[in-house]
């Protein structure tokens, strides 16, 4: 039960997690992706250590063998271009096949479920554990992780006692994935195509910004990152947290827990901050209604309860940070502009 609870409060992150992913509780969500700690789950969308992830570019070698950098700190050594790609976080798959490296990736986590020719892969790891044995008899001379406790510390180690490169990513902003995803240009040589794939995420992002912010005074947004009905625990994004970023993005003020680390806040707090909107991020193992939300004890008093502004949208895209990510600010946008006229997509 807490490996969903944690998968969903990712994506995040996570950021990440935007994610669908298997579910054995119906009132809590599952995860985002793509990478976290912490007791709940909320790390999935937890804030990276400063000094994790840099919004500037990653200096790129031009050749290989080459030596690269990864949200962790940790240099990573590449003495060939990799033919053999393990990705275990539905974010970094993503990424792959959109920069044209899915060709090389044999196989996958459990919640790798976009594009359909990822979703077909091989599994070599859940969220509490890793294949190693899976992942050494395939040959893999790259695997990608997640940080901050999304990809076991413990495989980690022993992957790349075993020789195998490792690349740990954790985006914790949307700089952080632009960054990411230059990254793992670099590291499979296709960073042409990743950098025009970064170019256009910014210049769909930039656009629906603007637009957001154009719209008016940013109403007071909630947004859902898990409830448990039983205990009737609220968790909403962490402060600084890519999720409570997105919702900024957006054109909303989001209401955050004010704490870079914890998740959990608590009903009289949220009640204070009055939100104006609720926005409730469903896929298909999580799908509260705003019937649901607003049949919840306490919860009348809140503006958007009274005025009926609860809206659902697609988890998934707005809090797994990858190349979907413009796609995702579109819809969190709309959720929160309704009836809002936004540029095209590119």
């Amino acid at each position: 039960m807490r490996s969903v609870q944690t998968r969903r409060l990712s994506a995040v992150l996570t950021a990440v997690l935007a994610l669908s992913f298997a579910a054995c509780n119906a009132t809590t969500s599952p995860s985002i992706p793509p990478d976290a700690t912490g007791s709940l789950a909320p790390p999935l969308i937890a804030t990276a250590p400063a000094s994790a992830v840099t919004s500037a570019a990653p200096t790129l070698p031009a050749t290989f063998p080459m030596t690269l950098t990864d949200d962790e700190g940790t240099a990573v050594a590449l003495g060939a271009l990799p033919k053999k790609i393990v990705s275990i976080t539905p974010a970094s798959t993503e990424a792959l096949f959109a920069i044209g490296a899915g060709k090389s990736v044999v196989a996958t986590d459990e919640t790798s479920d976009y594009p359909a020719d990822a979703a077909g892969l091989p599994h070599v790891a859940t969220f509490s554990s890793v294949d190693v044995e899976k992942i050494t008899a395939l040959g893999a001379d790259l695997v990608i992780a997640g940080g901050l406790g999304f990809s076991p510390a413990d495989a980690i180690s022993q992957l790349r006692s075993l020789k195998i490169p490792v690349l740990v990513l954790y985006a914790s902003s949307v700089d952080g994935v632009y960054h990411d995803v230059e990254l793992l240009g670099a590291a499979t040589g296709t960073s042409a195509k990743a950098a025009s794939v970064t170019a256009a995420m910014r210049t769909d992002i930039d656009a629906v910004h603007a637009a957001a912010a154009a719209a008016g005074t940013p109403p007071r947004v909630y947004y859902e990152v898990g409830y448990t009905e039983s205990t009737g625990q609220i968790f909403a994004p962490a402060a600084q947290s890519f999720v409570a970023e997105m919702v900024t993005l957006a054109g909303g003020d989001a209401i955050t827990t004010s704490d870079p680390s914890t998740y959990e806040i608590p009903l009289e707090v949220l009640i204070e901050r009055d939100p104006q909107v609720i926005v409730l991020g469903v896929n298909p193992f999580y799908a509260p209604t705003p019937a649901q939300v607003k049949a919840r004890a306490g919860w009348g008093v809140m503006t958007a309860v009274k005025d009926g502004q609860i809206r659902t949208v697609r988890d998934t895209e707005i809090t797994r940070p990858g190349p979907r990510l413009p796609t995702g600010l579109r819809n969190l946008t709309m959720a929160i502009w309704p009836g809002i006229s936004l540029p095209p997509a590119p």
